[in-house]
């Protein structure tokens, strides 16, 4: 057993966890940085950065298939899923290491490869149990504890559930070849991405929605479009529908479905579930200490990010709300404002832009028009389709639309962009927002034509004042 003492303690190496142990290092801070499997969190390891190069590979064989529009004819397109997979893991695996090079190099701070859990306190910080890989156990102590370790696919609750094998977001890219029939649980961000991916690369897709809608929290405009679009490139897509059991039958996965005009039985060679997060919390004892989580396990934080324990910290997904990577990156900016600084930087107010990265991509951020509904905020609306849009017409790419809200006051309330390079528009129009820009300044730029972002001057021309 060991008693090292840190000044501080990042219990997960994730993109808001490990900015932050290296700014506490570089601080003169004796930091130690924990992690279970492997450093860069989530987004490196199994969300952003390995699905985006999937959804690429998609596109490309995508476009292949479809250059004849454009006269340029090739041969039978193919898409070889192991050359896809060694792609995506040589990427994730470059991310990782120099994540891991920029740890093991800097003064200061100790990577540790083990897990970590809450050790009964005596006297002034925290004590931390460590399993490193290889089975050895010690417990270091930290003035500070800052919790970063994310969250995991949720496993839904169906009957016959345990007696099939169940793909998450992980596992579904490591499969040795595509699947024939693959049907997804779940048409949230992670499920249309890759329903649309593997469809574009030769499997057959199904996708089950428990809502009326996918994308439930979005403008029902945006889901009937992105719907549309999706069903168009042959994604079967079941509303208002749920599991009531599965059964393995033989290589195939039975899967019985409650629909709207009646019960279904679907035969699928895989099975994705994509109905959630749950929060990598079960495993630090938090009990240990007293640190309060609510009913699903996210740990409960003020809005600096502060746990009911002095001395303690949350960020990232395990804490809930918004769960992206940017946003942990931001709990970084807030913890590190605080804590080397002194600064009271808050959470509250800030901005949660995103992009679903479907093709088209929807960039969002800022009040949708539901929102400002339910919140009685009066508002125009600016929209234009994305076939009037030169640049989109030129490249071959006009499904969607662009759609903003107006307040009373000339502000953009908020954007909804639902076409090609849907979240890089988005982006211009968050910034106009951020610097309190009224509507009219993107309206009267000068845009280079063509580009993209020139839609602005038409979308914010169709306000009637």
């Amino acid at each position: 057993m060991n008693n090292k003492t840190y000044d501080a303690i990042v219990l997960g190496a994730g993109q808001g966890g490990g900015p932050l142990a290296l700014a506490m290092a570089n601080a003169g801070w004796r930091t130690a940085i924990v992690e279970r499997e492997h450093v860069g969190g989530t987004c490196v390891n199994t969300g952003c950065t390995p699905t985006k190069a999937l959804v690429a590979s998609a596109r490309i064989a995508h476009m292949a298939r479809n250059s004849h529009s454009f006269g340029v004819h090739t041969g039978l397109v193919s898409v070889n899923f192991y050359e896809v997979r060694k792609r995506k893991n040589r990427i994730v695996q470059d991310f990782r290491e120099s994540s891991r090079q920029k740890y093991e190099n800097t003064a200061n701070l100790d990577l540790i490869m083990a897990e970590g859990a809450f050790a009964v306190s005596n006297g002034s910080g925290h004590s931390v149990q460590l399993r490193h890989q290889n089975g050895r156990e010690e417990v270091i102590r930290g003035e500070r504890i800052i919790i970063d370790t994310g969250s995991r696919a949720a496993v839904p609750t169906i009957a016959g559930i345990d007696q099939v094998e169940v793909l998450d977001e992980e596992s579904v890219m490591e499969l040795e070849k595509l699947p024939e029939h693959l049907v997804i649980l779940g048409a949230g961000y992670i499920g249309l991405e890759f329903a649309q991916a593997f469809q574009r690369m030769g499997s057959h897709v199904t996708l089950i929605e428990r809502e009326e809608q996918v994308l439930s929290n979005e403008d029902a405009d945006i889901s009937e479009e992105i719907t549309k679009i999706l069903r168009a490139g042959d994604v079967k897509i079941l509303l208002s529908s749920s599991v009531s059991r599965v059964e393995q039958v033989d290589k195939h996965i039975r899967i019985y479905v409650d629909c709207p005009e009646g019960n279904r039985v679907i035969e699928a060679n895989h099975l994705l579930a994509a109905i959630g997060r749950t929060p990598n919390t079960s495993a630090l004892r938090l009990d240990k200490v007293g640190v309060q989580t609510d009913e699903r396990g996210y740990i409960q934080v003020d809005d600096h990010l502060r746990t009911n324990i002095p001395g303690i910290f949350a960020m990232g997904d395990v804490k809930g709300g918004p769960e992206f990577t940017h946003i942990a990156y931001d709990d970084y900016r807030v913890l590190c404002d605080n804590l080397l600084l002194s600064n009271d930087t808050s959470v509250s107010g800030r901005m949660v832009p995103y992009t679903v990265f479907t093709d088209p991509q929807l960039g969002r951020v800022g009040l949708s028009e539901r929102q400002a509904q339910q919140r009685n905020i009066p508002y125009r609306i600016a929209r234009l389709p994305m076939a009037h849009v030169a640049r989109a017409i030129e490249v071959g790419e006009t499904d969607g639309f662009l759609k903003a809200l107006i307040g009373a006051d000339d502000q953009i309330l908020g954007c909804a962009i639902l076409g090609a390079q849907g979240g890089e528009i988005m982006s211009v129009i968050q910034m106009a927002m951020m610097g309190k820009l009224p509507y009219t300044t993107l309206r009267d730029a000068i845009l280079a034509h063509p580009t993209f972002a020139e839609a602005l001057n038409n979308l914010f021309s169709t306000i009637q004042d």
